[in-house]
């Protein structure tokens, strides 16, 4: 029989591996919560439709990379291949939040995108996920992209990174670069890919996101989103980058950096890093205003980013270690029974607990140092007739008796 392997693009997080990924996801909750967001979950599957209108059915992910399948009731289904649109469904659905903006949530979990597996990108990967539904002010931008550089300083990743920043304008500013963007392709036709020129008359901006060499030839002297932002658009941008620099946040301003569906407007931002192999993208996102009414919903802004998780582990600082904990070495069989309600007792008060099911006190005094425990408890006939136990400092050599109603204050830190 062959070895059983994981689904290509697919791999176990094993213990060691995933207390890093752990530390990745309780930083992010717990600097989340400073800034007031709540945690949320949608389902890892919802309809197909929903991706396909959020994310664009000309794009890779909704043509190419998407794991969707129908179920027995003949539904097609999509695994999550992102985050946004299905917050922005239970916004939608759960009409009860919308007496709440503006909502700021977080969330965190798997997504399915059926690509070549890569370094920190997996078919099943994860993402931690902030948005900001029902703010339509500069602020919001500000704020979403303030909080992602407090969760990449707090995981030690901020000063390898870079805060790249551009604005798309609002629809009429966008209106507007589109008509001229569509003349200068018109222009390169011959030049684009089959996947681009079949964008053209439907939606050129898709253009701007294409990963063909040849695109990005054409691409590279395309003009500016930045020189066609009206009166309105200019002073949003200014706002954001005022904040920006008012909260200590340096970024470059990058032309390139654009978002190619409709509902997109204003802010696109990303923070890359050349410390994971060739320039990659740690977390990043933008202003959505016109997701929600996109998907069926009232008119309602929104602005949020994703980061992955395994490329934030890749580059996080070590988290700290586990405590040390207690080993309890009983003898004999009254005081195997007698250990259960002390290794319990223990543990209610915060000490870290491990027991040895057998074996002779060498063997477990071994065990002990492979864990790296700060202290063995042993008890026997003895030590149960005196109501004590012996208390081995493994760090010191030291043993002491210790009163066994006493045990839990001796053993405190």
């Amino acid at each position: 029989m062959s070895k059983r392997q994981p689904v290509r693009g697919t791999h176990d997080l094993l213990p060691d591996e995933y207390r890093r990924f752990a530390h990745v996801v309780e930083t992010a909750r717990d600097v989340a919560r400073l800034y007031g967001y709540r945690e949320m979950a949608t389902p890892i599957f919802e309809f197909t439709e929903l991706f396909a209108r959020s994310i664009g059915e000309t794009t890779d992910v909704v043509s190419k990379e998407m794991y969707t399948f129908n179920d027995r009731g003949n539904e097609s289904l999509t695994l999550r291949p992102e985050y946004t649109a299905g917050i922005c469904r239970a916004f939608i659905s759960n009409g009860e939040l919308a007496q709440q903006l503006p909502l700021k949530v977080f969330a965190a979990g798997p997504m399915f995108r059926y690509e070549r597996p890569q370094k920190g990108r997996q078919r099943q990967f994860h993402q931690i996920d902030v948005e900001v539904l029902g703010a339509p002010e500069p602020g919001a931008d500000i704020e979403v992209i303030t909080l992602a550089a407090d969760i990449l300083e707090r995981l030690g990743i901020l000063d390898r990174c870079v805060l790249k920043l551009n604005s798309l304008g609002d629809p009429e500013s966008r209106q507007a670069y589109r008509r001229v963007l569509y003349d200068y392709y018109c222009q390169h036709e011959s030049r684009l890919s089959e996947d681009s020129r079949s964008r053209l008359q439907r939606n050129p901006l898709r253009i701007l996101d294409s990963k063909d060499d040849g695109d990005k030839a054409v691409n590279a002297l395309a003009p500016s989103f930045t020189d066609h932002l009206n009166a309105a658009s200019r002073e949003f941008f200014t706002a954001v980058k005022g904040g920006l620099t008012a909260a200590g946040i340096p970024f470059e301003i990058d032309p390139a950096l654009v978002r190619g569906l409709d509902y997109y407007t204003h802010t696109a931002f990303e923070f890359v890093t050349t410390h994971i192999g060739a320039q990659g993208t740690v977390l990043g996102g933008g202003r959505y205003d016109g997701l929600i009414e996109e998907l069926g919903g009232p008119p309602t802004s929104g602005i949020g980013w994703a980061g992955g998780i395994e490329r934030l582990m890749m580059l996080a600082n070590e988290p700290a270690p586990l405590p040390r904990p207690v080993v309890i070495a009983p003898l004999g069989a009254a005081a195997e029974a007698k250990v259960l309600g002390i290794a319990r007792a223990l543990r209610r008060a915060g000490i870290a607990v491990e027991q040895d099911y057998r074996g002779t006190m060498k063997r477990r005094l071994q065990r002990a140092n492979k864990l790296k425990a700060r202290a063995v408890v042993i008890i026997g006939d003895d030590e149960l007739a005196k109501g004590v136990a012996q208390v081995k400092d493994l760090d010191s050599g030291a043993q002491r008796e210790v009163a066994l109603d006493r045990l839990a204050a001796a053993l405190d830190g």
